[in-house]
């Protein structure tokens, strides 16, 4: 298999188990976003694994996220009607809770927020904190796509919860590695 066709060579792309659409199609700027957050928490995997106290069950979680995201593109990529559809893995409601749950627990662990976060911190919490606003831009494009066809309200409330598990992901980042959040102070104007 090649890895170029040149077919999308005039600016358009072919859906799973659908027709071409433009590459600026709302559908493809919703999965290319998602995608686009797939591919920063491998980055976010890859710079946890060189750090000097690697964390696995960051890494684990991380890894699971990946799969999943690669099954919201998937559901995102192929029009309702397409018999592909029959072939994709579902996104499960369970995936939700399983994020709140470890949302709370992680939370639990935490200092209580009494100010605004900053991004920053340790390098692997600065990255999760990109994560997080590639996650909500991406939530963005998705609920773009919803506006004139119809998306799972799965896939909405998995990127919604996923946003915020990567916000407190970073504080629990900055925390295990003992390193103090940068906190908004609104006196400081440059």
């Amino acid at each position: 298999m090649k890895i170029y066709t040149k077919s999308g060579d005039s600016g358009e792309t072919g859906l799973f188990g659908g027709p071409r659409v433009g590459k600026d199609d709302a559908r493809v700027e919703a999965y290319g976003a998602v995608d686009e957050l797939n591919a920063l928490l491998g980055v976010v995997r890859a710079r946890n694994a060189a750090a000097a106290r690697p964390d696995a069950e960051v890494d684990g979680f991380l890894a699971v996220l990946q799969q999943r995201l690669f099954a919201v593109g998937a559901e995102l990529a192929t029009p309702p009607e397409a018999r592909a559809r029959a072939a994709l893995p579902p996104v499960e409601p369970a995936w939700i809770e399983e994020m709140e749950r470890r949302i709370d627990a992680w939370e639990a662990a935490l200092e209580p927020l009494r100010r605004f976060v900053l991004p920053g911190g340790d390098e692997v919490a600065a990255l999760l904190h990109q994560a997080r606003t590639v996650c909500r831009r991406a939530e963005r494009r998705v609920v773009a796509l919803h506006r004139g066809v119809p998306v799972a309200p799965e896939v909405l409330a998995f990127l919604n919860r996923l946003a915020d598990l990567l916000f407190v992901l970073a504080r629990t980042v900055n925390a295990r590695r003992g390193v103090a959040e940068p906190a908004w102070d609104p006196g400081k104007r440059g």
